[in-house]
């Protein structure tokens, strides 16, 4: 008898981190009107068969809560969230970390990027550079997340200067990488270069610095300038393993250091 050699199933050497923030009726928004309503169509006493289901409807924004802003948003003729190539949506991801010096009226400038390239190594093409302000605390207050358009964001120069490495795309957890006041020089920059938008990521704390890879998935909408996307970070669980033990001893070193 044929001995049956059994092959060991692949195994997933990723922790996944979840970067999106929730869809619901009253989240932050642009223009302060949510534009999420989930509505049920048709419920389970409506059914007569043994089945019984809930079938809802969306209606829907393209830009609400987190999603991507492909380059047809403020470009004509540019790439619509349809057309985005896959394999610029599965990239290695940086976090450019601001949070311990951010306040509302601040712009990530080129001297924070070679702060963190001095430290950190040069950003290299094909990167997904991803902004942390830490303005994520106010999302579940939408006024002062809005803040009537005053919040952290990226100068034109900054943004400039991220292209010039080579870049995928930028991302930031706030409502936009600009603010109004400034006339969208980061979204012209970015976009007319064909490269994309992230905004309102949630949970960057959670992303290493370096070493992780960004999942952008935003729903196939044909010629769609937006789309609400479920954006996930994969870190590798030895480097994990890594961080957690490094974060250990760095402890250790400010206990003693008291």
């Amino acid at each position: 008898m044929q001995k049956i050699t059994r092959v060991a199933p692949p195994t997933f050497d990723f922790n996944i981190i979840d970067l999106t923030h929730t869809l619901e009726d009253n989240i932050p928004s642009f223009d302060l009107n949510c534009g999420f309503v989930q509505e049920i169509k048709s419920d389970y006493s409506d059914c007569t068969g043994e089945v019984k289901f809930r079938i809802n409807q969306l209606k829907i924004e393209n830009g609400i809560g987190t999603h991507v802003d492909a380059p047809a948003h403020c470009i004509p003729g540019g790439l619509s969230i349809e057309k985005l190539a896959f394999e610029n949506l599965v990239v290695p991801c940086v976090v450019i970390d601001v949070s311990k010096s951010v306040h509302e009226r601040y712009s990530v400038s080129v001297e924070d990027i070679k702060t963190f390239e001095k430290e950190y190594g040069e950003i290299t093409e094909g990167q997904f550079v991803m902004i942390r302000t830490g303005w994520e605390m106010y999302w579940n207050d939408k006024e002062k997340y809005h803040n009537n358009y005053i919040f952290p964001s990226i100068s034109k120069e900054a943004s400039l200067y991220l292209l010039e490495r080579g870049i995928a795309g930028i991302g930031i957890d706030t409502l936009s990488p600009d603010r109004p006041e400034d006339g969208y020089p980061v979204h012209t920059a970015i976009l007319s270069s064909g490269k994309y938008i992230v905004e309102n990521a949630a949970n960057l704390q959670d992303l290493p610095i370096v070493g992780s890879f960004i999942v952008i998935l935003p729903l196939k909408i044909k010629d769609a300038t937006e789309a609400p996307v479920r954006l996930i970070g994969l870190i590798q669980k030895k480097l994990s393993n890594n961080i957690r033990v490094m974060g250990f001893f760095k402890s250790l070193s400010s206990l003693f250091a008291n």
